[in-house]
């Protein structure tokens, strides 16, 4: 399975509710949620601090920031599985 990933750091109560919209879909697009704490990096944190959460793919340059609904988030999740 492909992954994708999810930029968000502990506590974000809106990093919780990407996930939940979010990891329903993964097994429809044979994808991996990987969970990557900004908090961990100064450049994460200058690029992803006030966008958080963001679902971004490591192999297009596409990225979903948040608010996405469920529609939203299973068009990127199909654009970034092929």
């Amino acid at each position: 399975m492909k992954p994708i990933y999810l930029y968000s750091t502990p506590g974000c109560h809106l990093c919780e509710l990407a996930r939940e919209v979010v990891e329903p879909l993964l097994n429809n697009y044979s994808l991996v949620l990987e969970e990557i704490d900004i908090a961990q990096s100064d450049e994460l944190i200058e690029r992803y601090g006030v966008k958080i959460p963001v679902l971004k793919s490591p192999y297009h340059i596409d990225e979903l920031c948040w608010p996405f609904d469920t529609a939203q988030a299973a068009a990127f999740l199909v654009r970034n599985s092929i």
